[in-house]
């Protein structure tokens, strides 16, 4: 288990900052998408995109070149998000680079080469929830986002921009904290996440099975 990894999870302010995503497949399309949510100034280098990447570039939501990746597209990045798949070389090289200049790098599903995790996300109006296994079951962090995603509608997404502004505004006109958190707490009385997760009844079975397939021992042989 020695790939297991907690990380310290933190919010990155991206806003107005250059970040480079390597790679124009799916999962590059998901992390240009995740940081011009946030604001940032995406810089794509592939030879080759989705559409939805190519329509972004087009209408100048994102700087796409066409190419290779290339030492100086690290140049003013904050962060770059390598997202080529079994290309060690180019991890490498990547990860070289950036550390050099004192840039954070995340290479997809190689922790070896990667200076932080990507959580999967959960959106809902101004709420982000991040969940991780530690590597442990990177699937199971997409399947749980899937689920909670279901729980927050749309009046969730109301309430929580109601609440902001309300704390906005008591800041403003009232400045003693205790009153103010007292104030705040009332708004959140009887809200509350209900549910529970639900393991699959036989998967001590499933995992023995699918290790058994592979003829590799089972966890603690």
């Amino acid at each position: 288990m020695a790939d297991l990894n907690p990380l310290f999870q933190v919010g990155l302010d991206v806003r107005d900052r250059v970040c480079l995503v390597i790679g124009g497949g799916g999962e590059a399309e998901d992390k240009a998408g995740r940081l011009m949510d946030a604001g940032a100034r995406v810089v794509l280098v592939s030879p080759e995109s989705t559409q939805v990447l190519e329509d972004w570039a087009t209408q100048g939501w994102l700087e796409w070149r066409r190419r290779h990746y290339e030492p100086g597209d690290l140049d003013s990045a904050l962060l770059v998000l390598n997202t080529v798949r079994c290309d060690t070389d180019l991890g490498d090289r990547v990860l070289a680079d950036a550390e050099s200049r004192g840039i954070l790098v995340n290479t997809y599903d190689d922790v070896s080469r990667s200076h932080f995790g990507m959580a999967a996300l959960v959106k809902a109006g101004p709420l982000r929830l991040s969940i991780s296994t530690s590597n442990a079951s990177p699937t199971l962090s997409r399947r749980l986002r899937q689920d909670l995603e279901g729980l927050f509608d749309a009046e969730f997404g109301e309430y929580l921009e109601a609440l902001g502004k309300a704390r906005a505004h008591l800041k403003e006109t009232i400045h003693d904290f205790d009153t103010r958190r007292l104030i705040l707490h009332g708004l959140v009385e009887g809200a509350r996440l209900e549910g529970r997760f639900a393991v699959p009844a036989d998967w001590r079975q499933r995992i023995e099975a699918a290790l058994a397939a592979t003829g590799i021992k089972k966890p603690g042989e």
